[in-house]
């Protein structure tokens, strides 16, 4: 099966994204936040941990729905069809935030996961539910 956190660059790599676990079953991804997580005041932008949460969900399901494919053979991509993300408390440049992803239900069309976002000290900066929709295997990949 092809690795999920591998499947390119892109937005993950320029929010500075690492992928301390990548099951089907958990998500876990690391980031350290910095300028370019800045929105003007100065804070880390909202979108930085809906993109985090997406991110985090969407490999989940994907390593879930590909779990059995072999080497070389169709992938089935997942897809953000929703993402709702509540943000609590803010963080500084210069900490370390965990996003954590787990699935609430799986099913042949679509997934929910649920993805919580902490930082080194373990307080609850973000969390919130991803929906993905599991569209076809590209035969052609």
């Amino acid at each position: 099966m092809t690795d999920a956190a591998n499947l390119g660059s892109g937005l993950n790599d320029v929010l500075g994204l690492r992928y301390p676990e990548t099951t089907p079953d958990r998500v876990v991804m690391e980031f350290t936040i910095g300028p370019q997580h800045l929105q003007p005041f100065g804070i880390p932008h909202g979108g930085v941990y809906c993109a985090v949460h997406e991110a985090a969900a969407s490999i989940g399901a994907f390593t879930w729905l590909n779990k059995d494919v072999p080497e070389g053979g169709p992938i089935q991509p997942a897809v953000g069809s929703n993402n709702s993300t509540d943000f609590l408390r803010q963080a500084k440049v210069g900490d370390t935030i965990t996003t954590t992803a787990t699935p609430i239900h799986r099913g042949r069309t679509q997934q929910l996961w649920r993805v919580e976002s902490v930082d080194q000290n373990g307080k609850l900066i973000a969390q919130g539910q991803v929906r993905l929709a599991n569209l076809p295997a590209a035969p052609d990949r």
